[in-house]
């Protein structure tokens, strides 16, 4: 018998408040979630865990959203990316520099945010072979 492992969320999310509300939610979806407050603060976490998805805000101090993308391809490329965002014109930026990645807009209903995660894991799910 198979044992079902959680998949794992590495969230990326430099304000604090929202952080706590998205790891809540995503926790109580199922998922077993590592919250970070920054791209520099998630990069090694990247390079030493086995993460499933990364949701990232795109506008973050030090390291975007996009540049932490860019590197978890190279790290990580099987790890799926989904942006959170408030900037209209910064989500067209993230859909042309990563455009297998979901972007999210902000605001948004926690339960968007879940259905979203969940529709990546499914449409994951159905391309394998």
């Amino acid at each position: 018998m198979k044992t079902l492992v959680a998949p794992r969320i590495l969230l990326a999310e430099d304000e604090e408040a929202m952080r706590t509300y998205l790891a809540r939610a995503l926790t109580n979806a199922g998922y077993e979630v590592c919250a970070v407050e920054s791209g520099v603060a998630a990069l090694p976490l990247l390079e030493s865990g086995d993460f499933d998805l990364l949701v990232s805000d795109i506008v973050m101090p030090e390291m975007d959203g996009i540049e932490l993308a860019q590197h978890c391809a190279e790290i990580s490329p099987r790890t799926k990316v989904m942006f959170i965002t408030g900037f209209a014109a910064v989500s067209l930026r993230a859909s042309r520099e990563q455009p297998s990645a979901k972007v999210l807009s902000k605001p948004f209903h926690l339960r968007d945010l879940v259905l979203e995660v969940e529709r990546m894991f499914e449409n994951a799910r159905e391309a394998q072979p």
